[in-house]
């Protein structure tokens, strides 16, 4: 039996979509590839300053659990940031910028804090700019990580991780060190 003129029709109809679905697909993927190749990456390292008591308190509760004590280990504690942001590990290193935001212990066991911060950057370099975070900081693993969404300025557009780490926990007057390692990637 002879192929009729609609069925040459259709294959030809098929071949053409297929080509250019095909065509779409290898631009899009040359255009990623060069919007990859122009992000710049930027690697830094800092030291968050977190003070939970006395008159100079920079991280605050601010709700909780009803008829339970609030801590930063109590599932459902809220707490308000304005974490100071500094060079080095020691409270009186440069100040390069701060931490706004907020944490909630969000784990049934209070294992895991979600964090939700705008780091506002005062140094020289960074003058102005912000990096968004989100993510779980799991508080009893030494190495935790969070996700960079977002930025504004320098880091316009950003995305990428912070691992942090906690260097130094006093427990008496509720006073923290954590050691910001951040890697994004932005325009």
């Amino acid at each position: 039996m002879a192929p009729n003129s609609s069925t040459n029709l259709a294959t030809s109809v098929f071949f053409f979509f297929f080509f250019l679905l095909l065509t779409i697909l290898v631009s899009s993927t040359e255009a990623t590839k060069h919007q990859f190749l122009n992000l710049r990456e930027t690697n830094m390292v800092f030291y968050m300053q977190d003070l939970q008591s006395g008159a100079n308190a920079t991280s605050i509760q601010v709700g909780g659990p009803l008829k339970k004590l609030w801590s930063f280990l109590t599932f459902g504690t809220v707490y308000s940031v304005d974490d100071s942001l500094m060079a080095g590990i020691n409270r009186n290193s440069t100040q390069i910028g701060r931490a706004h935001g907020i944490f909630i212990n969000s784990a049934l066991d209070g294992s895991d804090l979600h964090i939700l911060m705008s780091l506002i950057f005062t140094n020289k370099e960074y003058n102005g700019s912000t990096l968004e975070i989100q993510g779980a900081d799991r508080v009893y693993q030494k190495y935790r990580e969070v996700s960079v969404v977002s930025g504004t300025g320098k880091f316009r557009l950003a995305r990428g991780y912070a691992t942090l780490e906690t260097v130094n926990f006093d427990i008496k007057n509720l006073a923290a060190i954590i050691r910001w390692n951040v890697t994004v990637f932005h325009y």
